[in-house]
């Protein structure tokens, strides 16, 4: 292969059969179950990453179930985010996230710095109860529950939820082991179908893991729940700040 032909076909790793496909990448009947709780001030003034600032001491634990999504497939993930503000733009920063897919996984760290790793995330309706469970091998360390479609969730309040920018700590190592990317990226969802939205009664418990440190943003009282519905489209992000400029 001449020299021209391999920057010509590189798109991911590895170059003849990445592990991921091209975008765009379309969510359909995307499902989350987000539940807010109140964590310390002086444990989120650790995690999030000037230029990103806070207003109040809040964390949002998701569960989530991706029905079918073009190039990722079938999969189900946890994650931990945290609201921010960037300039006064609302969003929310991923802190953690955990996914039960290999191409997911890649896509997510190589295109946008998603802060993926491998673990067993599920999204499950029991009964009455919407359940949504992360364990780290034999190890579960976050479990949420929410009465199943308890009560309607007002519509303009969850599309603010799903409308908001994420905001991903993208880093990819030099060969030397030092940094070569290091960047604050943002990215939107678009063409947003939200075909349901609900709250309701909630209840969320955190374990402690030395490979998934959820604990580390400590919970001190749950605020609300969320299950949302919907359909959108992940395009590729933005570059907001670069630490190595």
């Amino acid at each position: 292969m001449e020299i021209a032909d391999v920057a010509k076909t590189a798109f991911a790793m590895p170059l003849t059969s990445p592990s991921f496909a091209r975008g765009p990448y379309r969510y359909t009947n995307r499902e989350l179950l987000v539940i807010t709780y109140r964590t310390e001030s002086a444990a989120l003034e650790e995690a999030v990453p000037e230029p990103l600032a806070f207003d109040e001491p809040l964390v949002r634990c998701e569960f989530m179930r991706m029905e079918s999504s073009t190039g990722f497939g079938r999969y189900s993930g946890a994650a931990q985010h945290i609201p921010v503000k960037l300039n006064g733009e609302a969003g929310s920063y991923t802190h953690n996230m955990y996914l039960d897919t290999y191409a997911p996984i890649s896509g997510g760290r190589e295109l946008w710095g998603f802060p993926q790793k491998l673990a067993k995330p599920k999204l499950a309706v029991e009964h009455d109860t919407l359940v949504g469970t992360l364990d780290y091998g034999p190890v579960q360390v976050a479990k949420g529950t929410m009465g199943y479609k308890y009560r309607a969730l007002e519509q303009d309040a969850a599309m603010r939820m799903i409308s908001e920018p994420s905001f991903l700590l993208k880093i990819i190592p030099h060969v030397d082991g030092k940094p070569r990317i290091c960047e604050l990226v943002r990215t939107y969802r678009r063409d947003i179908v939200l075909h349901g939205a609900w709250s309701g009664p909630c209840a969320l418990n955190l374990h402690s893991h030395a490979l998934a440190p959820l604990t580390d943003l400590p919970l001190l009282e749950v605020v609300s729940a969320a299950h949302l519905i919907a359909d959108f489209t992940l395009p590729h992000g933005d570059v907001v700040h670069d630490y190595l400029a």
